[in-house]
């Protein structure tokens, strides 16, 4: 054992009272770390960086897994059109899975005794970064100072005072969390279950009035340019996507769901290129898959979300699903086509080499090609068979 503690360090109230507490009052050695999944910018990260260091961290590390998250947790999101309660882009439950395994990831590096994270024993992500800990770090102790003595706001800036900690202790009206795929939002609206956010509490305000026609292209389930525009990666490809639609105020919504502690929650988002890219791919999908590979799909995607939802990124099977959900992507390549205007969008249609509605084998309620009459009668037959047998028995029975 040595006095090395490893910090998920965000820069706020909670993990700022977990530095102190655990330097002043536990004697450990802080070693803090940010894990930025596309959420930070430069300068705000070098503000989490003096402020860790004030506070008498021993080292600062910011890790930025963005395009690690993306191949780990969003492409396959993406793959499965995964909207939790069908709206829900899994914004913050995705993001925190990753930071998780990253601090894991530090911890094993530094070789510490010690990893603390600021949850409260109210949310999700407590358990989640706890199965992360226990899966990866066996013998590491966990330390969870907010959690275990039930503190409250007021408790932390009193103690933070005491040991002349200087900080804006004001809480901010709205609580933001901005990553690569999408921002939450809470407030006190979000505590009740009828209030709606007012306009001011969305980060992106609706500046774009005039409606804009875009061309997202996918190959292989990805998407790979928008507008003709090619990127390296999708990450930047997302990026741009997000630049262009935030501005319309696309992708706002309220999530209501079960949280993993058994409470129902509810959470403002705003996710314009997460939304715009699920639906443009599904519909995608809708044209260059069969009926049995989209019903498959709707299965696992659903239990798949959930799954990652509810901490469970770790499990074997996930990797099973994601094999099957990378494997269904062969042929869902061409682009859709998007007009975009304020607080919705329209998706108009879809080209692709391997659309299955092709006028070669006949147009749904006006041509067939691939059969006769004769055919579809004797089809009709065999095929309701069963039923006929089932109600022609059971009326006579009656």
């Amino acid at each position: 054992m040595n006095n090395k503690v490893v910090l998920a360090y965000s820069g706020g109230l909670d993990t700022t009272y977990c530095a102190i507490y655990l330097s002043k009052i536990k004697n450990l050695e802080i070693h803090a770390i940010t894990v930025n999944t596309g959420g930070f910018s430069t300068d705000e990260i070098k503000n989490i960086e003096a402020r860790a260091k004030r506070l008498g961290a021993t080292s600062f590390t910011c890790v930025d897994v963005t395009k690690e998250y993306y191949e780990s947790c969003i492409k396959y999101l993406i793959f499965g059109n995964v909207l939790k309660n069908a709206t829900y882009p899994l914004s913050v439950s995705a993001e925190r899975m990753v930071q998780a395994i990253a601090v894991a990831k530090h911890v094993l590096e530094i070789g510490a005794s010690y990893v603390a994270h600021g949850s409260t024993g109210a949310g999700n992500d407590q358990v989640r970064f706890d199965m992360v800990f226990q899966n990866m770090l066996p013998g590491v102790e966990i330390l969870t100072p907010i959690r275990d003595m039930k503190l409250s706001r007021e408790e932390e800036i009193e103690f933070l005072k005491e040991h002349g900690v200087e900080m804006n202790f004001e809480k901010a009206k709205y609580s933001i969390n901005k990553g690569l795929w999408g921002t939450s939002v809470g407030g006190k609206e979000t505590l009740t279950s009828k209030d709606y956010l007012p306009e001011d509490a969305w980060p992106t305000p609706c500046t774009k009035q005039n409606a804009e026609s875009i061309t997202l292209e996918f190959e292989k389930g990805e998407l790979k340019s928008v507008d003709g525009k090619k990127f390296p990666h999708p990450v930047e490809a997302i990026q741009y996507l997000q630049s262009v639609a935030q501005p319309y105020g696309i992708g706002r919504d309220i999530h209501v769901g079960d949280t993993i502690i058994g409470i129902k929650g509810r959470v403002g988002f705003e996710a314009a290129a997460p939304i715009i890219i699920i639906k443009a791919h599904h519909l995608l999908e809708k044209h260059t898959l069969t009926k049995w590979q989209l019903y498959w799909k709707d299965q696992l995607s659903n239990w798949y979300g959930n799954w990652l939802h509810e901490g469970q990124m770790l499990d074997p099977t996930m990797r099973n699903i994601e094999k099957f959900l990378e494997d269904t992507q062969t042929t869902v390549s061409g682009k859709v086509f998007i007009t975009l205007q304020p607080y919705r969008y329209t998706i108009t249609g879809i080209e692709s080499k391997h659309d299955l509605m092709s006028s070669k084998f006949g147009s749904y309620g006006e041509m067939n090609k691939g059969w006769n009459g004769d055919d579809v009668k004797g089809f009709a037959k065999i095929f309701g068979n069963q039923t006929v047998i089932f109600n022609k028995i059971n009326d006579e029975k009656n």
